[in-house]
């Protein structure tokens, strides 16, 4: 049987796209670079198109042949993009000052709205942060086998070794992450009850009002901040955070409505003396049980492009959401 190319088939390579950055993403924590890799995949599947033979591998199981290559060669001796919760203890002190760590590759939150991804669950924050702890090919074996469901026999051709290490790999990584929350209990953004927390959430939070912040809490409520490596556990010193944040850049906040990795977000837009808001962080919310267990409060600069928020809102340009 003679091979057939992906030009002779008429396979459009672009359909892929979106579901290979989130792969890519999953595997190096970054959207930038996972959108770098999938360009290159592209790149190279269109350039050896006249060896591909659909009798040995579908597209897709080919593409994400290229793309594990390709996330494997770059995190090839690399330092893992965690959240500050990830790196120490909490802190109880809410006066502790707010310097940036720079030298840190950040995790990045997942902007929904650009990528046709389809399910949403495994591209949970605190899933994402955990699977970045796992070695590569690990995480490359969890990824292909549990999340995108190829066989393990396609997992040992795109990875180049046995169906016997794949089998192991899993049950290693699999063990790794017994202990990650379960997402299950995560409930997604449109359920009404999420809903009706983060409207209450973004409303108390526009009027600088820590009370009705802590109300809408988990008692074990998480908060933390990249670029800064700072968390705090409790809603006790979260409030006394808030508190300080308000102190510090007043009250009369514009919030924006969104999601990130398949989770409520919202866009902070902090009062400016002369009028008007700018932004100031892209807040990712973990809502359980109508509560807010976790809000990772991202203030890199280079997050808010990803989600195409504007610098600034003018006095016209304030819209709540209903």
């Amino acid at each position: 049987m003679s091979s057939c190319t992906v030009k002779d088939m008429g396979v459009e390579l672009e359909p892929y796209r979106g579901e290979l950055v989130a792969y890519c993403y999953r595997m190096l924590g970054s959207v930038h670079e996972a959108e770098d890799l999938v360009q290159e995949t592209m790149l190279r599947a269109w350039r050896a198109r006249d060896r591909y033979d659909s009798a040995r591998a579908s597209v897709r199981t080919w593409l994400y042949r290229i793309a594990t290559n390709a996330c494997l060669n770059t995190l090839e001796g690399r330092a893992r993009r965690p959240l500050p919760s990830g790196l120490g203890a909490p802190s109880d002190n809410p006066a502790v000052p707010l310097t940036p760590e720079a030298d840190i590759p950040w995790l990045q939150p997942f902007p929904d709205a650009r990528f046709d991804v389809g399910l949403r669950s495994d591209l949970r924050l605190a899933l994402v942060a955990a699977m970045q702890v796992l070695p590569p090919r690990q995480r490359a074996v969890l990824l292909l086998r549990e999340v995108l469901e190829f066989t393990a026999a396609e997992v040992a051709q795109q990875l180049g070794t046995t169906v016997a290490a794949v089998n192991s790999a899993l049950q290693r990584a699999r063990a790794a992450l017994a202990d990650v929350a379960d997402i299950d209990e995560v409930t997604e953004p449109d359920d009404p009850a999420v809903q009706v927390a983060i409207h209450r959430y973004m409303r108390a939070f526009e009027a600088g009002n820590v009370a009705a912040l802590v109300g809408l809490l988990t008692r074990d409520a998480v908060l933390e901040m990249p670029p800064v490596p700072l968390w705090y556990r409790g809603s006790r010193d979260y409030g006394r955070f808030m508190r300080r944040v308000f102190d510090m850049r007043g009250t009369d906040w514009r919030m924006r409505q969104l999601s990130a990795n398949g989770q409520p977000a919202l866009a902070a837009y902090a009062p400016e003396p002369g009028g008007g808001h700018v932004l100031h962080t892209l807040q990712v919310f973990t809502v359980t049980g109508g509560l807010i267990a976790r809000n990772v409060v991202f203030a890199d600069r280079e997050v808010f492009p990803l989600f195409g928020l504007p610098e600034t809102m003018s006095v016209g340009d304030l819209r709540r959401p209903r």
